[in-house]
Protein backbone atom coordinates (compact mmCIF):
# COMPACT_ATOMS: atom_id res chain seq x y z
CA UNK A 1 0.00 0.00 0.00
CA UNK A 2 1.45 3.16 -0.84
CA UNK A 3 1.96 5.82 1.69
CA UNK A 4 1.79 9.57 2.08
CA UNK A 5 3.10 12.04 4.78
CA UNK A 6 0.40 13.41 6.49
CA UNK A 7 0.39 16.21 9.36
CA UNK A 8 0.61 14.48 12.42
CA UNK A 9 -1.94 15.54 13.94
CA UNK A 10 -4.37 14.88 10.88
CA UNK A 11 -5.59 11.93 12.88
CA UNK A 12 -5.90 12.70 16.51
CA UNK A 13 -9.29 12.38 17.20
CA UNK A 14 -9.55 8.79 15.15
CA UNK A 15 -5.91 7.93 17.07
CA UNK A 16 -7.98 8.81 20.85
CA UNK A 17 -10.96 7.32 20.02
CA UNK A 18 -9.29 3.66 19.02
CA UNK A 19 -7.13 4.39 22.03
CA UNK A 20 -10.20 4.63 24.30
CA UNK A 21 -11.24 1.74 22.38
CA UNK A 22 -9.60 -1.70 21.41
CA UNK A 23 -6.57 0.63 21.34
CA UNK A 24 -3.46 0.86 19.11
CA UNK A 25 -0.58 -1.12 17.97
CA UNK A 26 3.28 -0.31 19.55
CA UNK A 27 5.93 -1.48 17.41
CA UNK A 28 9.63 -1.82 17.86
CA UNK A 29 12.79 -3.75 17.54
CA UNK A 30 15.72 -4.53 19.44
CA UNK A 31 19.37 -4.97 18.37
CA UNK A 32 17.94 -8.68 16.87
CA UNK A 33 16.08 -6.76 14.82
CA UNK A 34 12.96 -8.86 15.10
CA UNK A 35 9.66 -6.39 15.22
CA UNK A 36 7.42 -6.95 18.09
CA UNK A 37 4.08 -5.40 18.42
CA UNK A 38 2.11 -5.12 21.60
CA UNK A 39 -1.21 -3.05 22.34
CA UNK A 40 -1.58 -0.33 23.92
CA UNK A 41 -4.20 2.03 25.35
CA UNK A 42 -2.26 5.02 27.06
CA UNK A 43 -0.39 7.16 25.28
CA UNK A 44 -0.09 10.77 24.33
CA UNK A 45 -0.29 12.94 20.73
CA UNK A 46 0.57 16.26 21.31
CA UNK A 47 3.45 18.73 21.42
CA UNK A 48 6.48 19.28 23.72
CA UNK A 49 9.34 21.38 22.67
CA UNK A 50 7.48 22.75 20.21
CA UNK A 51 8.14 19.39 18.17
CA UNK A 52 4.74 17.10 17.91
CA UNK A 53 5.10 14.06 20.65
CA UNK A 54 3.63 10.26 21.39
CA UNK A 55 4.20 9.29 24.43
CA UNK A 56 3.47 5.78 25.57
CA UNK A 57 4.52 3.67 28.41
CA UNK A 58 5.71 0.29 29.01
CA UNK A 59 6.18 -1.64 31.95
CA UNK A 60 9.43 -2.92 32.79
CA UNK A 61 8.24 -6.79 32.66
CA UNK A 62 7.06 -6.80 28.97
CA UNK A 63 9.53 -7.91 26.62
CA UNK A 64 8.86 -4.54 24.24
CA UNK A 65 10.80 -2.96 27.12
CA UNK A 66 13.49 -4.24 26.10
CA UNK A 67 13.62 -3.55 22.90
CA UNK A 68 12.58 0.05 23.49
CA UNK A 69 15.65 0.38 25.14
CA UNK A 70 18.13 -1.30 22.27
CA UNK A 71 16.09 -0.05 19.44
CA UNK A 72 15.13 3.78 20.57
CA UNK A 73 12.60 4.43 18.00
CA UNK A 74 9.30 3.34 17.84
CA UNK A 75 5.74 2.95 16.06
CA UNK A 76 2.54 3.43 16.59
CA UNK A 77 0.21 1.65 14.26
CA UNK A 78 -3.82 2.26 13.97
CA UNK A 79 -5.53 -0.78 13.60
CA UNK A 80 -7.86 -1.36 10.44
CA UNK A 81 -11.18 -2.37 10.71
CA UNK A 82 -11.51 -6.33 11.32
CA UNK A 83 -7.84 -6.45 13.64
CA UNK A 84 -9.92 -6.82 16.89
CA UNK A 85 -7.98 -10.78 17.05
CA UNK A 86 -4.50 -8.72 16.31
CA UNK A 87 -5.38 -6.17 19.18
CA UNK A 88 -6.54 -9.49 21.20
CA UNK A 89 -3.43 -11.21 20.93
CA UNK A 90 -0.80 -8.52 20.82
CA UNK A 91 -2.41 -7.58 23.92
CA UNK A 92 -2.27 -10.80 26.26
CA UNK A 93 0.49 -12.57 24.76
CA UNK A 94 4.39 -12.06 24.76
CA UNK A 95 6.75 -11.45 21.97
CA UNK A 96 9.50 -13.46 24.02
CA UNK A 97 7.37 -16.91 23.49
CA UNK A 98 5.84 -15.98 19.96
CA UNK A 99 6.63 -14.21 16.78
CA UNK A 100 3.73 -12.02 16.48
CA UNK A 101 3.64 -11.33 12.77
CA UNK A 102 4.16 -14.31 11.52
CA UNK A 103 1.53 -16.00 13.62
CA UNK A 104 -0.90 -13.26 13.03
CA UNK A 105 0.35 -13.07 9.49
CA UNK A 106 0.93 -9.12 9.70
CA UNK A 107 3.19 -7.44 7.01
CA UNK A 108 6.71 -5.78 8.94
CA UNK A 109 7.80 -3.17 6.89
CA UNK A 110 10.72 -0.81 7.33
CA UNK A 111 9.68 2.90 8.74
CA UNK A 112 10.66 5.18 6.42
CA UNK A 113 12.13 7.59 9.20
CA UNK A 114 12.69 5.63 12.05
CA UNK A 115 14.56 1.91 12.32
CA UNK A 116 11.56 0.75 13.91
CA UNK A 117 8.89 -0.64 11.61
CA UNK A 118 5.48 -0.70 10.80
CA UNK A 119 2.35 -2.70 10.36
CA UNK A 120 1.35 -2.46 7.05
CA UNK A 121 -1.78 -3.54 6.69
CA UNK A 122 -2.76 -0.75 9.43
CA UNK A 123 -4.10 2.67 7.20
CA UNK A 124 -1.87 4.80 9.79
CA UNK A 125 1.33 5.03 11.52
CA UNK A 126 3.60 7.18 13.25
CA UNK A 127 7.32 7.03 13.33
CA UNK A 128 8.82 8.36 16.78
CA UNK A 129 12.30 8.45 17.72
CA UNK A 130 12.58 8.22 21.87
CA UNK A 131 14.50 12.05 22.54
CA UNK A 132 13.27 11.37 26.34
CA UNK A 133 12.08 8.67 28.94
CA UNK A 134 10.90 8.70 32.10
CA UNK A 135 10.80 5.85 34.96
CA UNK A 136 7.72 6.03 37.06
CA UNK A 137 9.26 5.42 40.66
CA UNK A 138 6.84 4.08 43.43
CA UNK A 139 5.48 6.51 46.13
CA UNK A 140 6.27 9.15 43.67
CA UNK A 141 2.37 9.11 42.28
CA UNK A 142 -1.02 9.94 43.38
CA UNK A 143 -1.70 6.98 46.12
CA UNK A 144 -5.18 5.90 44.36
CA UNK A 145 -3.56 5.77 41.06
CA UNK A 146 -0.59 3.90 42.23
CA UNK A 147 -2.78 1.82 44.38
CA UNK A 148 -4.56 0.83 41.82
CA UNK A 149 -2.34 0.22 38.67
CA UNK A 150 0.90 -0.63 40.38
CA UNK A 151 -0.02 -3.10 42.73
CA UNK A 152 2.61 -5.13 41.86
CA UNK A 153 4.93 -1.84 41.73
CA UNK A 154 5.67 -3.23 37.71
CA UNK A 155 6.07 0.28 37.20
CA UNK A 156 6.16 1.94 33.27
CA UNK A 157 8.58 3.78 31.65
CA UNK A 158 7.40 6.68 30.15
CA UNK A 159 8.73 7.22 26.31
CA UNK A 160 8.93 10.37 24.58
CA UNK A 161 8.89 9.77 20.98
CA UNK A 162 9.23 12.77 18.45
CA UNK A 163 6.96 12.13 15.64
CA UNK A 164 9.41 12.06 12.59
CA UNK A 165 6.69 11.25 10.55
CA UNK A 166 2.81 10.13 10.18
CA UNK A 167 1.79 8.25 7.04
CA UNK A 168 -1.41 7.07 5.86
CA UNK A 169 -3.01 5.16 2.78
CA UNK A 170 -4.92 7.15 0.74
CA UNK A 171 -8.69 5.87 1.98
CA UNK A 172 -7.38 5.38 5.61
CA UNK A 173 -10.18 7.51 7.26
CA UNK A 174 -12.30 5.11 5.58
CA UNK A 175 -10.19 1.55 6.93
CA UNK A 176 -10.49 2.69 10.92
CA UNK A 177 -13.07 0.96 12.69
CA UNK A 178 -15.94 2.93 14.06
Amino acid sequence: MDREKVDPFKFVKATNRLMRGNGLLLVTQGGDEKPNAMTIGWGLLGTIWGRPFFVVAVRHSRHTFKLMEEGGAYTVCLPSKGMKKVLDVCGTKSGRGMDKFRELKLTARKGLDVSAPYIEECPVHYECVVRYKNDLKPGLLAKEIEDKVYSSKDMHMIYYGEVLGAYAVEDAARRLPR
